[in-house]
């Protein structure tokens, strides 16, 4: 079974990534010097916390045994164990990309692994 972490990123960035043939992150992946993901127990916090109130966001699947030895397992909020890549994202290694639209209750995420 793949594993997959997430990515939630605005419809537009992720288009031009699209279009790019790569995503080289949002600009606090930038500020950061790596891409933030979130594992599926994570990724509601995470749009709650950074994205609150956002629409027209995008989630984006990524199987982790495509990236590498770029990804990287770090501490971050809460002690948690938070999935960095320090590369840029190779389109190859997105399993899906689905909508994430805004409820009335915050973000309505689709099923994940």
């Amino acid at each position: 079974m793949t594993h997959l972490i997430y990515k939630i990123a605005p419809r537009t960035l992720w288009q031009a990534a699209e279009a790019k043939g790569v995503f080289d992150g949002a600009p606090i992946d930038h500020a950061d010097g790596f891409i933030h993901f979130s594992t599926a127990a994570q990724a509601v916090e995470t749009a709650t916390k950074h994205f609150a109130g956002q629409d027209d966001l995008l989630l984006i699947a990524v199987a982790t045994d495509r990236l590498g030895d770029a990804l990287k397992y770090e501490v971050s909020r809460g002690a948690d164990l938070f999935p960095h890549l320090y590369a840029s994202l190779p389109l190859e290694a997105v399993e899906w990309v689905k909508p994430l639209p805004l409820g009335p209750d915050g973000h309505q995420f689709p099923e994940m692994q």
